[in-house]
This record gives structure tokens, C-alpha cells and sequence, in this order.
């Protein structure tokens, strides 16, 4: 999940969320962080026991994998910054594990509001719990479940004297990706609590998911003056960097911040291990495997079983020409939770290795996620039209659905996907515009690049078409295991 919900929570009757930069997914967020002095306040909750939907989905991951073995929000002080000029990054070691900690404080406080549905402090320090189960599983049942506690927390006191309570709201709606929702409650946030860093954090979130990315860097930039030195300040602007093109900048921003995480006391695994996995990601953009497999390794010493990371090792592995080291990182992956994006991933492999059977299971377990439920539709709509346009399915239905997305999302992947999935519903004066949006950051991004060259192609440009494609081949050769190998043919007819 891109960068939502990334947030810590105290556990006295103010609430401080942060979120740290996703994300996702969300996701990409997210997809798309830590210190907070408000606590929310939620309440009406249910138990843990997930939805039938949540149990139908896990059907289909143990069809799909049978045969298969198996393998923010707290803290009341900001840590120092490290000397900036100290970058060299700390050796990884394991961080507690504190689940047992965290289930037994859900219970306590389900409890509590199954006996006082008003107890709105209760309820935001269990939505705040909900949404660290999220970010650690990317399991969103419990996204539902903060649902419920954030808006009952604001039935039992309204907003002007429960800023907890919009807050974790604001929250929820960004990792539903409904981040219109997300921005006005944000606005409202910034009225109610103006001197507060996380007001303007999330509000720079949302905007940046809705690509307005002018007043996504002066929310930052505010955040940034209330609150210099965090990991939640310094992670959003690592990823206004990466959308700048300025990767290693965004290297030095994702470093220190992992600097500050592990300054925590205690360290909290989820979020140390989330920037090791960032500084993987910043290192794969950029086509140094090497250092990408190291940090995901990292990532994976911090917290064993860390999905993102073991996913991100898939990646790599296929890369650096593992490719049955690479399956079976994404079976772990997916074991853990079915991220459609990880099962398509998955399908690519098993296509590579020539066993069509394995592959066609997975791509068809990519849709039976997406239409599982209606949440699942909202979070995954994008993923799915670039899975189809990926794979030449249904390509006027892809570019409906992204079209659709794109109309009330402007970010520059939004419009990626509107123009590659335009090119492959043959529709060029689309595909052609949709891509102008999605590089005009000048993000340095293999599979922007490689769009624009097929598109180029498309249309007879072929100097464009060369340019674009030998860029997109010369930062990262291997930027995913079937289209690199697609650019590479092109190039030589």
C-alpha cells in the first residue's frame, strides 16, 4: 500500500497520528509514519474475526498455492537527527516482535467499547491499533475494522473537540483511496489543529495521490517546519524526490530516516524494516540489484516474514537471474497475504519458466481478488487495468477503468496507466497525451520510460521510440521480467 496509514498512536486520551510516506498501495498503497501526541479516539468496533469475503479470499490463495509448503503510532518525543554526514547505514539486526502486545491491547479495548460505546479515546486508540495490524499484515479487513471505530468515535464526539477522531478517519479514507475525502477532512485537520505537523502531513498525502503535487510540497514544507527531524517528514520528502527524478537524494532522505527509526525507543520493527525496503526500492529504480537484494535482505532480519521485502527479493532474484529463487520468494509473499500485484508478478514467472498451467492459475486468482469485494475493486483498479494491458486482455475495459480513475486521481501513474492502457485499446491521440502527464515530473522510472517508447513506436516516431526505450534499458535493464524483455526485442527490429 502506498504511504497511508504509516502512523503511531499514544496510548493516553490525546491522539498524534503521523503517516509515513507510501503509500502506497495500497496499497502503492498503498501504499503510500511514526510520532504522534493526539491519540484518536474510535469506538462501535467488532472483534478480529475477519469478513466472509476476507474468508473466500483466503480460499482462493490456498487453491491457487496448493502443494504449496509454508515457509504509528507511538511515541511521545522525536528522536535527534544523526550527523547528516553520517549515511553508512547500521547493521540489521532482528527488533521485538510485540503482536502478542498488540492483539492483547485490541482486546482490552474491544471490550471496553462493547461496554461504552462512547468511550471515544478507547475507540481511537483502537482504530490506531486496527491501522499498525494493517500496515504489518496488509490485511485489509482491518482497514473495515478502524472503519467502524473511527466513525463511531466522531458519533460519540464530534470533530471540533475530537480531532483524534477525524484524524484516524482522514486516515482510513486514504487507505481506502478515497483520498478526495481524505484531502477535506485534512483541510478541516489543519483548521482545527493548525500547529500540528501530522494536520499537514496527511493532507500532503492525500494531494500527492491526487496529483496535485504543487500543494502536496507546500504541505510538506510546512510539516517540515513544525516537525525538522522525523522519519515521517523525511520519508515524504524522500518520495517527492523520487518523483522529482532526484533518486539519490532520495537515497540520503530514506537513510536518514531509517537512522531515526532505529533512535526510537523502542525501535518499532514494521517501520525500521519499511525503510529498509524504501532504500531497496530506490536502489532497484536505479538498476543496482546488488544493493536493492541487500537492503530487502535487511528488511527481512528486521522482521522475518516482512511481505513487502520478500516480494521485492522475487523481483530482484528474476533480475539478477534466479528465476526459481524469485518464485519462490513471491509463494512466500503471497502465502502471507494474496497482493494481486504480487500474484501477477508470480503468473509472469511461472510463464518464463514455460509452465503455462501455474501461470494461467495465477492470473486468473488476479481477478478473482479484484471482484472479491468492493473495497478490494477501489484498491485495485489500477493494478488490474495495467495487469490487462500488460498482458493484452480486455483492453477497452482496461482503459475504461483507468480513464475512469484518472478523471478523479491526476497523479503521473495515473495517467501512466491511461496511456498505456490507451496504446494497447489502440487509441494513440490518447496515449499520446496520457504519457506527456505521466513525465512531466521527470521521474526516473523504467516503465515510464519503456510506455513512452511503445507508444512512440506506435505512432511511426521511431527516434523518440529508440530514445525512450534505451532509456528506460540503460537505468534498469531488468525493470520487470516480461516487458524488459519486450523493450529489448523492439529496439532491434
Amino acid at each position: 500500500m502506498n504511504e497511508i496509514c504509516r502512523r503511531t498512536f499514544t496510548t493516553n486520551s490525546s491522539y498524534c497520528p503521523k503517516v509515513r510516506a507510501s503509500g502506497r498501495a495500497l496499497f502503492r498503497h498503498n501504499q503510500r509514519c511514526m510520532h504522534a501526541r493526539f491519540i484518536p479516539h474510535y469506538s462501535g468496533t467488532k472483534n478480529l474475526t475477519l469478513s466472509r469475503r476476507k474468508a473466500g479470499l483466503t480460499l482462493l490463495v490456498a487453491l491457487a498455492c496448493a502443494g504449496l509448503s509454508a515457509s504509528p503510532f507511538d511515541s511521545s518525543s522525536v528522536a535527534a537527527a544523526p550527523n547528516p554526514g553520517a549515511l553508512a547505514l547500521p547493521v540489521a539486526v532482528p527488533l521485538a516482535d510485540d503482536d502478542k502486545a498488540t492483539n492483547a491491547a485490541i482486546r482490552f479495548l474491544e471490550d471496553r467499547v462493547r461496554r461504552d460505546t462512547d468511550d471515544f479515546s478507547a475507540q481511537n486508540r483502537l482504530a490506531g491499533l486496527y491501522l499498525k495490524r494493517l500496515r504489518e499484515t496488509g490485511n485489509y479487513g482491518f482497514l473495515g475494522l478502524a472503519s467502524v471505530a473511527a466513525r463511531a468515535s466522531l458519533a460519540a464526539v464530534p470533530a471540533e473537540r475530537n480531532v483524534g477522531g477525524l484524524t484516524a478517519l482522514a486516515m482510513v479514507e486514504s487507505g481506502s483511496h478515497n483520498f478526495a475525502h481524505a484531502r477535506d477532512h485534512a483541510v478541516r485537520l489543519t483548521q482545527l489543529a493548525p500547529s500540528q505537523s501530522f494536520s499537514y502531513e496527511i493532507l500532503g498525502d492525500a494531494l500527492l495521490e491526487l496529483g496535485d503535487y504543487e500543494k502536496a510540497t507546500a504541505s510538506f514544507m510546512k510539516m517540515e517546519e513544525l516537525s525538522t527531524s522525523s522519519v515521517n517528514t523525511l520519508t515524504r520528502l524522500a518520495r517527492l524526490a523520487m518523483l522529482r527524478g532526484e533518486n539519490n537524494v532520495a537515497k540520503q532522505r530514506y537513510s536518514t530516516a531509517l537512522a531515526l527509526a532505529l533512535d526510537l525507543s523502542p525501535p518499532q520493527r514494521e517501520i525500521v524494516a519499511w525503510c529498509r525496503w524504501q532504500l531497496g526500492e530506490t536502489a532497484f529504480a536505479s538498476g543496482d540489484y546488488e544493493a536493492a537484494e541487500r537492503h530487502y535482505r535487511d528488511a527481512l532480519t528486521t522482521f522475518p516474514d516482512y511481505r513487502l521485502a520478500l516480494a521485492a527479493l522475487g523481483r530482484v532474484r528474476a533480475a539478477r537471474g534466479d528465476l526459481m529463487g524469485a518464485i519462490e520468494f513471491y509463494k512466500h509473499a503471497i502465502r502471507i497475504f494474496p497482493d494481486p500485484t504480487f500474484v501477477a508478478a508470480l503468473g509472469d514467472l511461472y510463464k518464463l519458466a514455460g509452465r503455462e498451467k501455474n501461470a494461467a492459475a495465477q492470473y486468473a486468482l488476479v481477478e478473482k481478488i479484484e471482484y472479491l469485494s468492493e473495497l478490494n475493486g477501489a484498491l485495485y483498479n489500477r493494478q488490474l487495468a495495467m495487469f490487462y494491458a500488460d498482458h493484452d486482455l480486455k483492453a477497452e475495459e482496461a482503459y475504461v477503468n483507468a480513464s475512469k480513475e484518472y478523471a478523479a486521481r491526476r497523479d503521473i501513474y495515473g495517467a501512466d496507466a491511461v496511456a498505456w492502457t490507451a496504446l494497447k485499446a489502440g487509441k494513440l491521440p490518447e496515449a499520446q497525451h496520457a504519457i506527456k502527464q505521466a513525465l512531466r515530473l521527470g521521474t526516473q522510472d523504467a516503465k515510464l520510460f519503456y510506455h513512452a517508447g511503445m507508444i512512440a513506436r506506435a505512432i511511426g516516431d521511431k527516434s523518440s521510440a529508440r530514445d525512450y526505450l534505451n532509456r528506460a534499458l540503460t537505468l534498469n535493464a531488468q525493470f520487470d521480467p516480461l516487458q524488459a524483455s519486450i523493450a529489448k526485442r523492439a529496439l532491434q527490429d
